[in-house]
């Protein structure tokens, strides 16, 4: 790139690390996992390019670890790879495991908002039907109070989840940059350390090399 001004969209800073590491960054085809760490050594070869600021390549290598693509390469007998894509190691089942829960996790909220759209398509045609006769719009009325309560009915009866019992910091004061904590991210939390902390938010980098970024009491000490 010719350019020297520094850019700003996460999907310009993808590509630019595309030209930079092709062996390393892929964003047509099949992802390798990345070295663990491999966010320090990033920083490091780019300390003194005009083009991308370490902010800019944070958000960049968090949005290419956390896309479905990626997270499905997440497999035993993978090895990893470091900028210049040479093997770094094989990777863990915690790992793998940590992945497809990450996976999952987003697939879900995937889906939940397209639900909710649907609610909201579904809302609009209600309105609608507030022009009908009072003893139509009586009956749909009752069929909806119905459907409602056997939902509460059924979300009553479910078994709650078993809550973790780790000590949670009460502010950022007990926290510190490069400090060794756990996240709470799925079915159990996951060891990593402090990249940098916010006003409202901390970025951590996970064990498994994932980028995060969480509130104060998603945070619990290691």
């Amino acid at each position: 790139m010719e350019s020297t001004d520094k850019l700003t969209d996460v999907n310009q800073v993808l590509k630019y690390l595309t030209e930079k590491f092709p062996q390393c960054f892929i964003l047509d085809g099949e992802p390798k996992p990345l070295k663990i760490g491999l966010f320090n050594d990033l920083a490091e070869r780019l300390s003194d390019d005009p083009c991308v600021s370490k902010t800019q390549l944070r958000v960049a290598v968090r949005r290419y670890t956390n896309s479905w693509r990626y997270l499905k390469s997440i497999q035993l007998g993978t090895q990893r790879i470091d900028l210049d894509g040479h093997p770094c190691g094989e990777l863990q089942k915690e790992h793998v495991d940590f992945a497809s829960e990450k996976l999952k996790e987003s697939l879900e909220k995937f889906k939940l908002k397209k639900k909710q759209q649907k609610n909201q398509s579904q809302t609009d045609r209600s309105e609608k039907e507030k022009s009908k006769p009072k003893a139509f719009v009586k009956k749909a009325a009752v069929k909806a109070e119905e459907g409602k309560n056997k939902k509460s009915t059924k979300l009553a009866t479910r078994k709650p989840k078993k809550s973790v019992q780790t000590q949670s910091p009460d502010s950022l004061d007990q926290l510190r940059v490069e400090q060794r904590v756990k996240v709470k991210l799925g079915t159990k939390p996951i060891l990593g350390r402090i990249l940098d902390l916010g006003k409202d938010e901390i970025n951590v980098q996970l064990d498994t090399g994932l980028i995060v970024k969480v509130r104060l009491e998603h945070i619990l000490f290691s």
